[in-house]
């Protein structure tokens, strides 16, 4: 997996830190017609339609087609023009390209406010991007300077006329800042309900974590559109296209949903032009470097640095699993089987500043996205890849569902599903859920240190633990492979707090790390979901 997500986004993340000056200097170039068109007209809807306006209406199942019928044909690679000056937009030269508010279109009968993102080193791939009307004409957004402000001296002037564009994103009432941003590959996100950015999804994941170079198809183009619900805000198709796939998605973007977060509402078709080894679908990419589990491996003053703490699941047969991440020594891809998934997501359950004393990037207000599958997925498995990292500017962190089905040239696949942008993960009634995961020595303090064993600590919080005692016959469920579980093994209220605590010691057995499973019960009832960790067993020191 490459890292180019975390910079491909910097320019929509600069609202949340601090706002970068506006340079209202005049183009040195003459005004586009097009351009000037559609800065003039402003709000884009059916009454827009001219002689320019598509003679066939674009329609999903147009498209779906024309994805279908592009994967029988060679792949033909982006031709991006002048890659040279192209170069020259780098981080601080697109750092201060700023999109002109007078330029903002509004799209559809909510007038969606969007602007555009202007390429650059991380993103010079160009996007084509079209409005579609209520009757289905669409007409494609000229590229031009005239919707930027940059210094005068700013190499991105010297980049031939319609280069085009980077991305979209749709921003508030009133142009307050953007809650959702598609730039680069096939990488979108939202900022979730506390305005932050943080994590990031896309369109597919192709060879993800394999010895194989992974694939990045990207989005080609974009239609952005009148809401097909009362509660969207707007509705966006895709193009997606790449060496071994292509592809036809429908996105439906509801801004503050029921749940109190974003709601992506995602239809995907694609179509492989070539074997694929593994087809990762509603992947997630996000950040983990250390948290209070693994303190040690970040040499750094901040407490924890995280995106997202663990990847939840909801299993077809009804259980909660749990697996807090880690950042190990190489790369690791642990799998769940299931069938036909209620859901999973990458969370942030962390939300408490203290934990982070990160005041610039606010990791405490980092959002969750929960995946919900729309109708049977069938078989297969939610696949973690995480990946070592020693900085927090890499995503390392990728989720996703693999089918279980052929991968092969000619196969198709549809997939429907939404993609709620939380505070934290929801949780099935009756179940606690694991806020805290710690590691340690083992051993009884006071006694010699036993060597080859480790202390296992997790916390437990929900109703279903209310009112339970030690003395109520709570019962902790503990299983290891690759290990041994070792006395003492204890479950017990932690005094002055709603959590309950389970702790255990462990060894390894082998060369490969211990896999752990546990949760508590009361008279045979699962109370809590159930927690699942890899872990190793630190040699302590002479």
């Amino acid at each position: 997996m490459k890292s180019t997500n975390r910079t491909s986004f910097l320019a929509s993340e600069s609202h949340q830190t601090e706002r970068r000056p506006v340079f209202s200097k005049p183009s040195r170039r003459a005004v586009l017609a097009g351009s000037a068109a559609f800065l003039a007209l402003g709000v884009w809807d059916s009454a827009n339609a001219d002689e320019t306006s598509a003679k066939t209406p674009m329609t999903f199942e147009g498209l779906i087609e024309k994805a279908r019928t592009a994967a029988t044909q060679p792949f033909q690679p982006a031709t991006i023009p002048a890659p040279d000056l192209i170069e020259k937009v780098n981080y601080s030269a697109h750092w201060q390209i700023e999109f002109r508010e007078d330029a903002t279109l509004y799209v559809g009968e909510n007038k969606a406010p969007v602007q555009f993102f202007h390429p650059g080193r991380y993103f010079p791939e160009p996007v084509r991007i079209l409005i579609r009307d209520t009757a289905g004409a669409a007409r494609e957004v000229p590229f031009g300077p005239e919707f930027f402000s940059m210094p005068e001296d700013n190499p991105a002037y010297d980049l031939p006329e319609g280069f085009g564009f980077a991305g979209f994103r749709v921003m508030r009432p009133g142009l307050e800042p953007d809650w959702v941003s598609f730039l680069g590959a096939s990488y979108f996100r939202t900022d979730g309900p506390e305005a932050q950015y943080g994590l990031s999804t896309r369109g597919i994941a192709i060879n993800t974590g394999l010895n194989v170079p992974e694939e990045f198809p990207r989005f080609t183009a974009f239609w952005l559109g009148p809401p097909e619900t009362d509660d969207e805000e707007l509705s966006v198709w895709a193009e997606l296209d790449g060496p071994s796939i292509t592809g036809a998605y429908r996105f439906g973007l509801v801004r503050n949903a029921a749940f109190g977060g974003h709601l992506t509402r995602i239809s995907a078709h694609v179509f492989l032009r070539e074997n694929i080894e593994r087809l990762g679908v509603a992947p997630l990419t996000s950040m983990y470097w250390y948290s209070e589990r693994d303190r040690a491996g970040g040499d750094d003053w901040r407490p924890e640095i995280h995106d997202s703490d663990g990847l939840a699941m909801d299993t077809g047969n009804g259980e909660r699993l749990w697996r807090p991440l880690s950042n190990p020594a190489s790369v690791t891809t642990s799998s769940f089987m299931d069938e036909n998934p209620a859901g999973f997501g990458l969370i942030q359950r962390d939300r408490t500043f203290e934990n982070y004393q990160d005041d610039g990037v606010f990791y405490n207000r980092r959002p969750s996205a929960w995946i919900r599958p729309i109708g049977d997925w069938g078989l297969g498995q939610v696949q973690l890849v995480l990946i070592p990292t020693e900085d927090e500017t890499f995503d390392n962190v990728v989720a996703y569902w693999v089918p279980d089905s052929t991968t092969e040239k000619g196969a198709a696949f549809h997939f429907d599903y939404e993609i709620e942008w939380r505070e934290t993960d929801p949780l099935p009634e009756g179940v606690a859920r694991v806020v805290a995961t710690r590691q340690g020595e083992g051993g009884v303090p006071g006694d010699p240190l036993p060597e080859g064993v480790a202390k296992m600590v997790v916390d437990f919080e929900g109703p279903s633990l209310t009112g339970l005692d030690r003395n109520s016959g709570v019962v902790p469920v503990i299983d290891a492979v690759n290990g041994r579980i070792l006395e003492p093994i204890d479950a017990y209220p932690v005094v002055g707090t709603d959590h309950w605590r389970l702790m255990f010691d462990f060894e390894q057995t082998g060369p490969e790390p211990v896999s752990l499973r546990a949760y508590l019960q009361h008279k045979e009832r699962a109370l809590t979901e159930t927690w699942l960790t890899d872990a190793w067993v630190e040699r302590r020191r002479s």
